[in-house]
């Protein structure tokens, strides 16, 4: 997969106006109006929009920069579940509509595409679905209520007397690239082709009504926050039923012990003095339940150990992280009269130390 500031043909350091302008010249460039029928000018027009979605969101941007694609979810995908990937047409251009200054990102320069409109289809829903860390080393399935606009029963239309139920009207625009002939959305209808005619009580204008649906949905185990899940068909219909889309964003709960490092858990264990010297057992939580950790002697205070296989399931593969365990050796303030008595006793045994200095390690 190509680095997404060669996409855009920016370098690593260059501002969101840069990044803007890069995107704008290269949509220009491949747009499928002036390029049509061409697969290949289709799939760099896919690509700078896909590039442009991630480097012109700060967030999704920086997790880019420090883990690559895998740090926005790019890559293969499985099923109805899009770690970030594969745009399709009706994604770009209901999303980048500042591009331009239109409703369209490309209204200005081309009309609306033949053949489409951004009214095609009810609006999608998009909502934040929190996750424990418990839940995605598993994966689930997972009810949840959504409530989306529908049509009203009894709502009746009449064909648009603008466009004679075309839904588009032609028109004549002036370009960058001279004045081009191209079908517009009827401004009568928005592209639905019709009217309404009658509309039920308590229905909102364009003729539909709220319901609240339950829906079960099954969530892969290993996603992270900011991938996301479409539910096709489970969005807002418009009012000719045509539903848009449900889309689930999962966001990660904060958990009491464990941070997340890619597929691996790191979690912190502090022991006491005597267990660090002779060595020591210890039960531990992981995502999978407890489990028990060898500690051997000898151990030094921030030593990491290591628990392969206990760490979360890869998304994309069958492999699992691990889990990372920082050992935090625990140097009382105070002790006892007695047990003073015997560190004194032991700090008689023990040899000094034969190089107490030496350079930090930073």
């Amino acid at each position: 997969m190509r680095d997404l500031y060669d996409v855009l043909g920016v370098s690593k350091g260059a501002s969101a106006d840069e990044i803007k302008k890069s995107y704008r010249k290269l949509a220009l460039k491949y747009h499928p109006d002036k390029n049509p029928d061409n697969s290949e000018s289709e799939t760099k027009f896919k690509e700078a929009a896909e590039a442009y979605s991630i480097l012109s969101d700060s967030s999704k941007k920086q997790r880019y920069d420090q883990f690559g694609h895998a740090g926005v979810g790019l890559g293969d995908q499985g099923g109805g579940f899009s770690g970030g990937s594969s745009m399709n047409m009706d994604d770009i251009f209901s999303q980048f509509g500042d591009i331009f200054g239109g409703g369209s990102p490309f209204e200005s320069f081309f009309g609306s595409r033949s053949g489409s409109s951004p009214t095609d289809r009810g609006n999608s829903i998009k909502i934040k679905l929190p996750l424990t860390l418990e839940e995605i080393n598993k994966g689930l399935e997972k009810k949840i209520k959504i409530k989306k606009s529908i049509l009203a029963p009894g709502t009746t239309f009449n064909s648009c007397s603008t466009c004679r139920g075309a839904g588009q009207v032609s028109q004549i625009t002036n370009t960058i690239l001279g004045r081009m002939q191209s079908n517009a959305v009827c401004p009568s209808c928005r592209g639905k082709g019709q009217t309404i005619s009658n509309r039920p009580p308590g229905s909102s204008p364009d003729g539909t009504i709220k319901k609240e649906e339950t829906i079960k949905i099954k969530i892969p185990a290993g996603v992270e926050s900011g991938n996301y899940m479409t539910v096709k068909g489970q969005g807002n219909q418009d009012n000719s039923g045509r539903p848009g889309d449900l889309i689930i964003v999962f966001d990660e709960k904060e958990h009491e012990y464990f941070l997340r490092d890619d597929e691996n858990i790191l979690i912190q264990v502090s022991i006491n003095y005597s267990n660090a010297v002779l060595g020591t057992t210890v039960e531990i939580p992981t995502l999978g339940g407890k489990s028990k950790l060898k500690i051997p002697s000898g151990i030094q205070s921030g030593q990491v150990l290591r628990m392969r296989g206990k760490g979360l399931p890869s998304l994309r593969g069958s492999n699992s992280g691990d889990q990372l365990v920082r050992v935090v050796v625990l140097i009382p303030k105070s002790v006892s009269r007695d047990s003073k008595l015997i560190l004194e006793k032991l700090n008689e045994t023990l040899s000094p130390i034969k190089k107490p200095f030496s350079k930090i390690d930073l």
